[in-house]
C-alpha cells in the first residue's frame, strides 16, 4: 500500500495535445457515438485512451465513470469538472486520470446529458432498467473495441452512480460468467454513493449537529422529518419517501441558514443558487436547485452545447445536453430511495472487488450513513473486517498531515476520506484536493 502512495502525483501529471484550427484542444486519441440500448433510447459515450509516456494503453485499465443524479451527465460533469482530460475552461487538467488509465464517460441512464429518448415512456424506471441497458451498451463497446477485452476495467462512480454501479457490476459479473459480454472485469469502486438512502437521511441530523450545524430545536425538527421518510420506506411507499425526502432537505436548509448538501464548510456558488429565472415550483424546483444545477451549471452548458457538441459532430439536432435531466430524476423518483445493500452483498459473495470511499464533508451522503448500511451486510467477512483499526494514510504533498483511513479485508475496501465533500474528485468539494485526486490509484493497485 505504501508504495502505490509514492509517486502518485507525478502518475497523475500529463500533457494534451491540440489540434490545429480546432477551437477546442483535444487529448490524442478519443472516440465517441451512440448505442441504441432499447427502441427509442440511444445512450452516447465517450472514450478517451490513456496518455502516458511510460506505458501503452493495452498495459493501463481501463475506468468507466458513471455519475450520479440519476440525471448527471458523466460525459459533462465528470469528464470536464472532475478527471477529463480538459477542465471546464478547455485547459489541460494536470490531475486528469488519463495518464493512468483509459477512461469512458457514458451518458447514463437515458435521457441524460447527450443520451436521449425518443419520447418520456421510454426513459428508465428503476436500476434494473438501468443494469440492462447498460449491458446492451457494454456488449457494443467490448465487441466494437476488441483492444479492451483482455485489459483489467474497473467501474468508478459518484453519488446515485454508486447505485447504478452496484446494479451494473452485478449484471456484468452475470454476463462474463456467461460469456455475453467478452471483458475483464476487475471490479467496482463506489464514492459517497446512494447505497442505502435512508441511512443517509436518517444520520444528517446526528451529523449536522456534531458538526454545530444545528441546535437542539434544529435536531428534533430534522430527526422528526428523516422518521417520515422512514416509516415511507418501511410501507414501502417509495415515491412518497421521495417526496418526504425533498421535504427533509427543506428542513434542514431552513434550520442551518442554507448548508450546502455536496460540502458542509462550502457556500453555494453563484451558479449553484436559486434565481428568479426558475419556473418550477415544489419538488423540481428543490431538485434542480440542490441536485441537477451544481452538475449543470450555466458554464457548462454553453460549453456542452456550444463548441462540444459542434466537435463531436453526432448530436441530433432535437437533442440538448442535459435537456432531459430532470425528467430523467421523475421517471426514477419511485426507485430513489430504495437500498441496494443486498447487491452489494452479491457482488462481495460473488468475489468482485469492491471499494467504498466517502468525504468527511459530504452530507447528502455523509460518512456516518455509509456506515451504518456497511454494518448491515450480510458478507461472510464483515465480522472480521469490523475488528480491525483503520490504518492513516498521509497526505502525498504534506508530511505528518493525515489525508484519510482505509481499512482493507479480502475483497472489500473502505476508504475515509478527510476534508472532502460530496464530489470527493471535484476541487470545488474537496478542500484536501492533496489526497482526493489519487483515490484512483490507491483503489486500483490496493
Amino acid at each position: 500500500m505504501a508504495r502505490a502512495w509514492m509517486g502518485m502525483l507525478a502518475v497523475l501529471l500529463f500533457a494534451v495535445s491540440f489540434y490545429k484550427g480546432s477551437c477546442v484542444p483535444v487529448q490524442a486519441k478519443e472516440e465517441w457515438g451512440y448505442v441504441d440500448v432499447r427502441d427509442g433510447a440511444h445512450m452516447f459515450w465517450w472514450l478517451y485512451y490513456a496518455n502516458s509516456s511510460s506505458a501503452s494503453y493495452k498495459d493501463l485499465p481501463l475506468v468507466m465513470w458513471l455519475q450520479g443524479g440519476p440525471g448527471g451527465s458523466s460525459c459533462g460533469f465528470g469528464n470536464f469538472e472532475e478527471i477529463g482530460p480538459l477542465d471546464r475552461d478547455l485547459k489541460p487538467r494536470e490531475t486528469s486520470w488519463l495518464r493512468a488509465a483509459s477512461v469512458l464517460f457514458v451518458d447514463n441512464p437515458v435521457g441524460t446529458g447527450y443520451s436521449y429518448t425518443d419520447t418520456e415512456d421510454a426513459l428508465t424506471k428503476d436500476v434494473a432498467m438501468v443494469a440492462s441497458d447498460m449491458m446492451v451498451l457494454l456488449k457494443s463497446f467490448f465487441s466494437l473495441k476488441t483492444e479492451f477485452q483482455s485489459i483489467p476495467f474497473y467501474i468508478f462512480s459518484e453519488s446515485y452512480g454508486g447505485k447504478m454501479a452496484a446494479a451494473i457490476s452485478l449484471e456484468l459479473t452475470k454476463a462474463v460468467q456467461a460469456g455475453s459480454i467478452k471483458c475483464n472485469f476487475a471490479g467496482v469502486a463506489l464514492g459517497d454513493s446512494w447505497i442505502s438512502p435512508i441511512d443517509s437521511v436518517m444520520t444528517w441530523g446526528p451529523y449536522l449537529y456534531s458538526t454545530s450545524l444545528l441546535d437542539d430545536n434544529g435536531l428534533d425538527e430534522v430527526t422528526t422529518a428523516a422518521k417520515a421518510v422512514l416509516e415511507a420506506v418501511k410501507q414501502g411507499q417509495y415515491q412518497k419517501a421521495t417526496d418526504l425526502w425533498s421535504i427533509t432537505e427543506n428542513v434542514v436548509e431552513q434550520n442551518t441558514n442554507g448548508v450546502n448538501f455536496y460540502n458542509i464548510l462550502t457556500q453555494d456558488s453563484d451558479e449553484m443558487v436559486k434565481t428568479s429565472s426558475d419556473q418550477t415550483n415544489g419538488f423540481l424546483s428543490s431538485l434542480k436547485r440542490r441536485h441537477i444545477r451544481p452538475l449543470h451549471r450555466q458554464s457548462l452548458s454553453e460549453l456542452m452545447n456550444g463548441p462540444i457538441r459542434q466537435k463531436l459532430g453526432v448530436i441530433p439536432k432535437n437533442v440538448t445536453w442535459g435537456g432531459q435531466a430532470e425528467a430523467v430524476f421523475e421517471s426514477m423518483a419511485g426507485d430513489f430511495m430504495k437500498p441496494v445493500v443486498d447487491i452489494v452483498d452479491q457482488l462481495l459473495a460473488a468475489g468482485v472487488n469492491v471499494t467504498v470511499y466517502n468525504g468527511q464533508l459530504d452530507l447528502i451522503v455523509d460518512t456516518m450513513g455509509q456506515e451504518f448500511w456497511v454494518k448491515q451486510l450480510k458478507w461472510d467477512g464483515l465480522q472480521y473486517f469490523n475488528k480491525m483499526k483503520w490504518t492513516a494514510l498521509e497526505d502525498p504533498q504534506t508530511q505528518s498531515q493525515t489525508g484519510a483511513f482505509y481499512k482493507t479485508y479480502k475483497n472489500f475496501a473502505f476508504y475515509w476520506i478527510l476534508k472532502a465533500g460530496h464530489m470527493v474528485h471535484n476541487i470545488l468539494f474537496c478542500t484536501n484536493f492533496n489526497v482526493c485526486k489519487t483515490l484512483f490509484n490507491i483503489v486500483i493497485f490496493r
